[in-house]
């Protein structure tokens, strides 16, 4: 997978198309990627003690990889990655700009 936690993102699809987040945490395993803030849910918790109420949470809920795609750092518009070799090190690229991530 070549995106990585603190990347800025778009999301392509979806009830949350069109809004720009930062990378939470990547699942690997999965191919999913979890977006501070977008695709949020309700999750009802029980109350734990008696005589307590019970709560709702909204939390993140995860979306798949192919769903959003990296911010170009020059344009702040969709784009695909890349790799370069630059000084024997591999480096991410924007396709679009062709500038470093």
């Amino acid at each position: 997978m070549k995106l990585k936690k603190g990347d800025n993102i778009i999301i392509t699809t979806g009830k949350d198309k069109g809004k720009k987040g930062k990378i939470v945490r990547v699942l690997t395993e999965e191919n999913k990627v979890i977006v501070e803030g977008l695709n949020m849910m309700k999750k009802h918790q029980r109350p734990k003690k008696s005589g307590e109420k019970g709560t709702m949470k909204n939390i993140e809920m995860p979306l798949h990889a192919s769903n959003v795609m990296m911010l170009d750092p020059k344009t702040g518009k969709a784009t695909r990655l890349g790799k370069k070799k630059v000084g024997g090190k591999m480096v991410r690229i924007a396709r679009k700009s062709n500038q470093e991530i």
